[in-house]
């Protein structure tokens, strides 16, 4: 373990140089068109993703690519660690993602959040904020965005009980768009709120879209029901794995915080 713990230390350290450096390099592209901004966030990802291959020995999978819809879409994402935050990007031509006000006031990157177009919701705004965001959001979906959606709020450690909100149907019947299911088991691999990172095969399976057009209780159902079983069987299989790396498995879900 103590190479793991040496081997997240470092891959911290590069992360948010990375992150930095690109920060800086990224301030002509305020001036220019919104896609210069998103190539430089997807070279953001693919650095992050080859850091953590070649630093935490974190295998990457993606599963059912070629079953991703063109055009106007929901994405929604099972939401276990920061990793998905970024690492989706690159999937999609025009991505949408609503972020917590605060990250929108953070100096230069909240400007560069606001200038890829993101969402921006008050976390205890109440019931009209909330119906305010959505609607925003839905707005952007009819004009031929991907909204990328956690349909449970905030992140889940594996093998935490379901707990999914009403907003995503809301933005589903309002859009008439198909929605995109993604399973994964991120929370594995790099754990909320902890700066361990622990290696093994982190995957992520885009599953068959639901389309559009379902009674809302059904398409909440059904992508309850599609996300957690696929979650449920990576997850497994993640663990199976890291049993066979370190003789017990690791215990991220049960990190302090």
């Amino acid at each position: 373990m103590a190479s793991i713990f040496l081997r997240s230390l470092v891959f911290n350290v590069l992360f948010y140089l990375v992150l930095v450096v690109l920060c800086i390099v990224a301030i002509p592209t305020v001036v220019l068109p919104r896609q210069a901004m998103m190539a430089l966030a997807a070279l953001w990802a693919n650095t992050s993703l080859f850091l953590m291959r070649v630093v935490c020995n974190i295998r990457i999978e993606f599963r059912g690519v070629e079953k991703i819809p063109k055009g106007a879409l929901i994405v929604a994402s099972k939401h276990q660690s920061f990793w998905e935050t970024f690492a989706l990007l690159g999937f999609f031509d025009h991505p949408l993602f609503i972020l917590k006000r605060e990250l929108m006031m953070i100096p230069v990157f909240g400007q560069y959040l606001k200038k890829v177009g993101m969402i921006s919701v008050e976390r205890g705004g109440g019931p009209r904020s909330l119906v305010k965001t959505l609607k925003q959001a839905a707005a952007e979906v009819k004009r031929g965005r991907q909204l990328v959606i956690f349909p449970e709020g905030t992140r889940r450690p594996p093998g935490a009980p379901p707990s999914y909100k009403a907003g995503v149907a809301q933005i589903y019947v309002e859009c008439g768009v198909p929605c995109l299911p993604v399973a994964l088991n991120s929370g594995l691999f790099w754990p909320r709120r902890t700066f361990m990172r622990y290696p093994g095969t982190l995957v992520v399976e885009f599953l068959d879209p639901l389309p559009p057009g379902l009674p809302r209780d059904e398409f909440l159902h059904r992508l309850r029901d599609e996300i957690e079983t696929a979650t449920g069987r990576i997850v497994e299989a993640a663990r199976a794995e890291q049993a066979q790396l370190f003789g017990a498995v690791p215990s991220p879900a049960k990190a302090k915080g």
